[in-house]
């Protein structure tokens, strides 16, 4: 059962040696980190490491929580900083022919009858769909927008931008998001949009 303290009041508890407090924030934040993270990483052994990575780096940080902003735009912004720099350290890019998803894709190229057709058809799989397919930055602006239901200003204080470059980026990123769903569902996208 999560607390119902604030953020603020489980950091000051954290602070003062309840490890357990700690944990109420990660619980509470965990799933929109990891979601933040698979935005960033593709695949879900490199986003559970980020977020791993994340919930350390903000444990061991949490005493420079000025509490100017929301706790959660500190550690999206932490999110982003460990997803850009596990990005740069993964840079080459190689897939396996033993990798899951290869083999996925390979299997479904065949035709015939889908197992997942009704999931595929659900607005939330496509859309997510889509949102992969965006470069890093786009991806998670859109997620910390919609998802993280972060204002302007959050985003830019998370992303270190200016809240006027963040609205020219999401406009950008929701074009370039629409392209996607028009590939994808060819004329079928204006039902969903």
């Amino acid at each position: 059962m999560q607390s119902k303290l604030s953020d603020i009041e489980l950091i000051q508890q954290t602070l003062d040696g309840n490890q357990f407090a700690y944990a109420d924030l990660v619980k509470r934040h965990q799933r929109f980190v990891f979601t933040l993270a698979m935005r960033f990483a593709k695949n879900r052994e490199d986003a559970e490491e980020i977020s791993q990575d994340c919930f350390i780096k903000a444990y061991r940080s949490l005493a420079s929580f000025q509490g100017t902003s929301k706790f959660s735009t500190w550690l999206y912004t932490i999110v982003y900083t460990s997803a850009m720099t596990f990005l740069r350290k993964k840079r080459v890019d190689t897939t396996s022919i033993d990798d899951e998803n290869v083999y996925l894709e390979v299997a479904d190229t065949g035709g015939g009858y889908d197992n997942d057709t009704a999931e595929k058809r659900s607005r939330s799989y496509y859309v997510n769909k889509a949102i992969s397919q965006l470069l890093p930055d786009d991806a998670a602006i859109i997620t910390l927008f919609y998802n993280g239901e972060q204002s302007l200003e959050e985003i830019g204080t998370a992303l270190n931008m200016e809240p006027n470059t963040v609205k020219v980026k999401l406009f950008r990123a929701r074009q370039r998001l629409k392209e996607k769903l028009e590939k994808m569902l060819k004329g079928e996208v204006k039902e969903l949009i």
